[in-house]
């Protein structure tokens, strides 16, 4: 079933705005300076939390393609916000609260920094070959690339859950979201050389 509404115009500017929404609410609150007590840390972490948003909504546009059709056309767009976001997070973290000199000791020596950084090398690399131009120069590769964006998102889990200290909610919650996503998704793991994301 296709609705027409799926391919207007108007849709299309809605989820483009709506995506750039936490990053207004965001620049409301630095305006207002309603950052709460460590406004560094609020940053990195609002950061981190809109891309993980974006990369499951991202991951929620094959299910809503099986009932409608026409939602895969907002997949490419939703996954560059996931990636724009999360460099903003990695940004934020660099210029905030890394300590450079020990830059290279805190992804070996801190668990939760590492799956991150595979994340986020994960995101610019299927950023990078999200063009059509790309598609067509990897061919079958192209989808089997792309696949890793289910790697992306259970590591990104695993990096928001080791570096919570007390409150496991929200990880937990983003966790249950990602597992309905991915049993969605399990019956065509099984053929990686066919099908689609």
């Amino acid at each position: 079933m296709t609705g027409k509404w799926i391919k207007s115009r108007w849709l299309w500017w809605l989820v483009f705005l709506g995506g750039l929404l936490p990053f207004v609410f965001l620049g409301v609150r630095i305006v207002q300076n309603n950052l709460g007590s460590e406004p560094a840390k609020y940053l990195v972490e609002f950061l981190g939390e809109a891309a993980l948003v974006m990369l499951l909504l991202t991951l929620s546009v094959t299910p809503l393609n099986r009932f409608v059709s026409g939602w895969v056309r907002f997949r490419r767009m939703l996954g560059l916000y996931a990636l724009f976001y999360a460099g903003c997070h990695v940004a934020s973290y660099g210029v905030f609260l890394v300590d450079w000199n020990n830059l290279l000791e805190d992804l070996y020596k801190r668990p939760y920094i590492t799956m991150g950084f595979l994340a986020l090398v994960i995101l610019v690399s299927l950023g990078l070959t999200s063009n059509k131009l790309m598609m067509r120069r990897l061919g079958r590769s192209w989808k089997r690339l792309h696949r890793l964006v289910y790697l992306a998102a259970i590591l990104v889990i695993v990096h928001f859950w080791w570096q919570v200290r007390s409150d496991f909610t929200e990880p937990l919650l983003y966790a249950l979201v990602l597992m309905c996503l991915l049993g969605f998704r399990f019956r065509y793991f099984s053929g990686l050389l066919g099908g689609g994301r």
